[in-house]
């Protein structure tokens, strides 16, 4: 009689199938706060890109030379012309920080981004947004500042968003670029401040 050997029937124990499992579970859970904190971060660029665009619209209107209408005499000259920041915005928009929803700006003239006059708010900044927001935009200028950051005094402004991405209500992000005038010039801050951000 021959003699048969078993040969590849041998399969996995408990403690393998075991490690297995827990192994998975840890790079499903790294996956998950992985994927988490990029949606996070994708929606906190809104803010800095939509801050630094206030910010470039802020100091471009104060470029601009603006000069009173006035009627001139013969051999008088007129006034000079000057430079001078946009006023504050009457109002943030919107007013109350969404939590952890969007807002779709009004586009309706003479309300959200649409208000201001030539010197004054978003309409002398140049700046609107049709696109649904996270976050709540001001626009201030000699005072008023909404943030924590860098206060540029009463010849500066600061242009903020704050928002309640985990809609809470407890606790919000900030964010916001501040400028001032030094020298006849317009100088901005050089990075954006930012605090809670995920907040």
């Amino acid at each position: 009689m021959r003699a048969y050997k078993r040969y590849g029937k041998r399969g996995f124990t408990l403690v393998e199938l075991m490690i297995v499992i827990a192994i998975i579970g840890v790079l499903a859970a790294l996956a998950i706060y992985g994927v988490r904190r990029y949606l996070a971060s994708a929606k906190t660029s809104e803010a800095k890109n939509t801050i630094g665009a206030i910010a470039r619209g802020a100091k471009a209107s104060y470029e601009r030379e603006t000069a009173a209408s006035e009627l001139v005499v013969g051999g008088s000259n007129s006034a000079g012309a000057s430079h001078a920041l946009c006023t504050s915005a009457a109002a943030a928009v919107p007013a109350a920080i969404p939590q952890g929803t969007k807002y779709q700006p009004n586009l309706t003239p003479g309300t959200d981004f649409d208000t201001g006059t030539s010197t004054a708010g978003w309409k002398c900044l140049k700046f609107s947004m049709t696109q649904a927001i996270y976050y709540s935009y001001s626009y201030n200028q000699g005072a008023g500042y909404v943030t924590n950051g860098p206060a540029p005094g009463a010849n500066g402004f600061e242009a903020a968003a704050r928002g309640d991405l985990d809609g809470d209500a407890t606790a919000f992000s900030s964010f916001s670029i501040a400028g001032a005038e030094e020298n006849g010039e317009m100088k901005l801050s050089t990075q954006v401040f930012i605090e809670d951000e995920f907040e």
